[in-house]
């Protein structure tokens, strides 16, 4: 249902690769509720995915644009602001990729130069991303630019490697940059710590169906799916929430507050029986 929440706004969405991905449901969303946008996603990416389904949806163009390259970046800025017609009120940055989970190195035998690559892509993009808009003056007042991230970032999770490193860079540049964007432009910069997600790029994670099924079990109100993740999204995007900003928001059905739950207590009890 549209409440026309994004009527008037303009954007720009990154990382949306097929149907699974969370950012292909934000720009549902988004296209819903009144939002005109661009999608991006790096080269190989737009290779691989349906984006250019998602765009004739959402009667919208596909910018390709490798989010650690600034150049690349400084274009899409550019040619967005000028197809929109007028400055952005939103940025979602949906990019996340580690050569090392990838390969199936673990934690304590990194290959460090794949590394440096999942933290350039993971998260030095969503400062380059920040930094580009701030420089071009490519956002208006009140605009508000999300990034998605995961609770590795504060808590250990075995499998997600060097990525939980990455996400808690991202969430330390949306405090620092939210900031400075604040201050300069009344610009609001959060990140949201979405639940377990089955997507291209989650189900990649070692062991990624155990741990879907934890935090099922974990979650009072369960997983939070990738469709209600969008609808967060978008909330963060309206007018509704212009005073947040420098938050990491955890949209996860209760994971990050509870310690154990009953339905994990029985499991482990039955187990103790046998």
């Amino acid at each position: 249902m549209s409440n026309n929440l994004l009527k008037g706004k303009r954007g720009i969405i990154f990382g949306a690769l097929d149907e699974n991905s969370i950012a292909w449901k934000v720009a549902l969303k988004a296209h819903e509720q009144g939002a005109k946008f661009v999608l991006t996603n790096a080269p190989v990416a737009l290779r691989m995915g349906e984006i250019n389904k998602l765009a004739e949806h959402c009667g919208t163009i596909v910018i390709a644009a490798d989010a650690t390259s600034v150049e690349d970046l400084e274009k899409l800025v550019n040619q967005s602001v000028e197809h929109l017609g007028g400055k952005l009120d939103f940025v979602l940055h949906s990019i996340g990729m580690s050569p090392n989970v990838r390969k199936g190195k673990t934690y304590t035998d990194l290959n460090y130069e794949w590394f440096q690559k999942t933290l350039d892509i993971s998260a030095l993009s969503f400062h380059k991303v920040l930094q580009t808009c701030m420089k071009l003056d490519a956002m208006n007042e009140w605009g508000s630019v999300l990034a998605l991230t995961y609770i590795a970032a504060q808590r250990a999770f075995p499998g997600y490697g060097d990525m939980a490193d990455a996400k808690a860079t991202l969430e330390s540049i949306a405090r620092s940059f939210g900031q400075y964007y604040g201050v300069k432009k009344k610009v609001r910069v959060n990140t949201i710590s979405q639940s377990p997600t089955v997507t291209t790029a989650g189900s990649g994670i070692k062991g990624f169906d155990s741990l879907f099924g934890f935090a099922e079990k974990i979650s009072p109100l369960g997983n939070a799916p990738a469709d209600s993740c969008a609808d967060y999204c978008i909330t963060l995007f309206s007018d509704l929430t212009r005073y947040v900003t420098m938050q990491n928001l955890f949209h996860d059905g209760g994971f990050s507050s509870v310690g154990v739950s009953e339905a994990v207590m029985g499991f482990l009890g039955a187990k103790g029986g046998e």
